[in-house]
């Protein structure tokens, strides 16, 4: 359980994988998967497959994500959302800040 993640140097290709509680007690771990990067990923992905549980916490990391590319380029789509989690980020309205599939 926790955060794990694959990034492709070449494809500027940035997976973030979510396995349980997306909570604070992530936030570290989440953290530290896009900021040791070499460069801003292009393209980076969430993938929400396995996660549990989401709180506003995990809001507050993607948002974190979110300013830390700095860049209006990379495109950050939150992805294999389960109906409840979707629920949370639209009535948050995420949707206008992140591709949501």
């Amino acid at each position: 359980m926790g955060i794990s993640s694959h990034f492709d140097k070449a494809q500027s290709h940035l997976i973030i994988t979510v396995d349980g509680r997306f909570d604070f007690s992530c936030h570290q771990s989440f953290r530290d998967v896009y900021e040791n990067l070499p460069q801003v990923p292009q393209t980076i992905v969430i993938d929400l497959h396995n996660a549990t549980y989401l709180d506003s916490s995990a809001l507050g990391m993607l948002l974190l994500l979110r300013d830390h590319t700095g860049d209006a380029n990379t495109q950050i789509t939150l992805q294999n959302v389960s109906d409840d989690v979707r629920k949370i980020l639209t009535i948050s309205n995420f949707n206008q800040l992140f591709a949501i599939n």
